[in-house]
């Protein structure tokens, strides 16, 4: 197990992001916050590198902002 100081904090903003965004989904009964954000939760144990930390949350933040706007 890799124990970087620098992983380790910047896998706190998608998370934190997740938390809310899965909070607000639960909430409001809407299925592709709900799932983003528990997406954007998980993934960080997943990842190896800040690249792909960051590679990954955009790609499930942009999915997850289409998803809100095709389904509007």
């Amino acid at each position: 197990m890799n124990f970087d100081p620098t992983l380790l904090l910047l896998s706190l903003v998608p998370s934190g992001v997740g938390f809310v965004l899965f909070m607000y989904g639960r909430k409001q009964q809407r299925w592709p916050q709900l799932v983003g954000g528990l997406v954007l939760m998980v993934y960080p144990y997943f990842v190896s590198s800040a690249t792909a930390l960051v590679a990954v949350g955009l790609a499930v933040g942009a999915a997850v902002y289409v998803l809100i706007h095709r389904s509007v």
